[in-house]
C-alpha cells in the first residue's frame, strides 16, 4: 500500500501534524471557516492542498464520512515487537503497553488507541489475526491519535506477553471476574495492560500468560464496560498512580 486514506477533519488534522509535506489533502470548496483553517494549516505544514467539489470527496472517500476533508497519507509504521522503543531503567517515565486481544470492531479499536495516546501509553500491540483492520473507520474513531501511536502487530499474543515479561514488564489482564481491583495493583511499575473483546473477553491462553487478572472497581448495577471505556479507566488509573 503506497498511501493511506484518512477521512474527517480531526483525523486529517492529526495526519497533517504528523506527516506534513508527505500528505496530499483534499478540502471541500466553499466558505466554511473550519475547512478554510484546515487548508491553511496543511499548506503551512507543506502539504499539497486541493480545494474540490463535495462530489469528488464523496467519490474519493469510498463511502466513509469525510466532513469535507480527506488526506492521502503514508502507510502507518508497524514495528516488530523486539523493536518497540520502551523507556529503559534509567528513564523517569515507566513503560505502559496496551495489548488488544481480538478487538474486531473498528470503533472500539480506534477508541482504545485514542485513550492509549491520551494517557501516554508507550505502545499498542495486537495479533495479526482476529483484530480490526486499519481502515479509515479506525483512523476516524481514534480521532487521529493513531498518527502519534507506536504500533505493533504480532503473530501470537501469548508469545508477545512472554517477550514483554522478559523486558521487565508486569502483565495485567482485565476481566470482570478478576480477583483484585485494578486500583489495588501497583501500576507505577513497567506495565502491560491486556484487554479482550466484549463478550468473549480474554482468550484462555492469553489469560494464563498474564501475571495477574484484575477487574475494574465497579459499584453500580452493570457488570462490565465497553472495552474502550474499560481501557480509558485502566489507563487513567495507571496515569494517576504515576503522578
Amino acid at each position: 500500500m503506497s498511501e493511506r486514506l484518512v477521512c474527517g477533519i480531526q483525523p486529517v488534522r492529526e495526519a497533517i501534524a504528523a506527516h506534513g509535506s508527505a500528505l496530499r489533502v483534499l478540502v471541500e470548496r466553499g466558505d466554511a471557516p473550519q475547512l478554510d483553517a484546515l487548508a491553511r494549516f496543511a499548506k503551512d505544514r507543506g502539504a499539497r492542498v486541493d480545494r474540490v467539489a463535495r462530489a469528488e470527496l464523496d467519490r474519493e472517500s469510498r463511502g466513509a464520512r469525510h466532513q469535507g476533508a480527506i488526506a492521502y497519507a503514508p502507510p502507518l509504521r508497524l514495528r516488530a515487537l523486539e523493536a518497540l522503543e520502551l523507556p529503559d531503567a534509567s528513564a523517569r517515565e515507566r513503560a505502559l503497553v496496551v495489548l488488544l486481544d481480538s478487538i474486531e470492531d473498528p470503533q472500539n479499536f480506534g477508541a482504545v488507541i485514542r485513550s492509549s495516546v491520551a494517557f501516554g501509553a508507550s505502545a499498542i500491540v495486537w495479533p495479526e489475526h482476529g483484530a480490526a483492520p486499519l481502515t479509515p473507520a479506525t483512523f476516524r474513531a481514534s480521532a487521529g491519535a493513531i498518527e502519534h501511536a507506536q504500533l505493533c502487530v504480532v503473530r501470537s499474543l501469548p508469545h508477545a506477553i512472554d517477550a514483554l515479561k522478559s523486558r521487565g514488564l508486569q502483565v495485567i489482564g482485565l476481566d470482570a471476574a478478576g480477583e483484585r481491583a485494578v486500583d489495588a495493583l501497583d501500576l507505577a511499575k513497567d506495565t502491560a495492560l491486556v484487554l479482550g473483546a466484549e463478550g468473549a473477553g480474554l482468550h484462555r491462553a492469553v489469560k494464563k500468560s498474564c501475571d495477574a487478572i484484575a477487574r475494574l472497581p465497579m459499584r453500580g448495577p452493570l457488570a462490565s464496560l465497553n472495552v474502550s471505556a474499560a481501557a480509558a479507566v485502566a489507563l487513567y488509573e495507571a496515569r494517576r498512580q504515576r503522578g
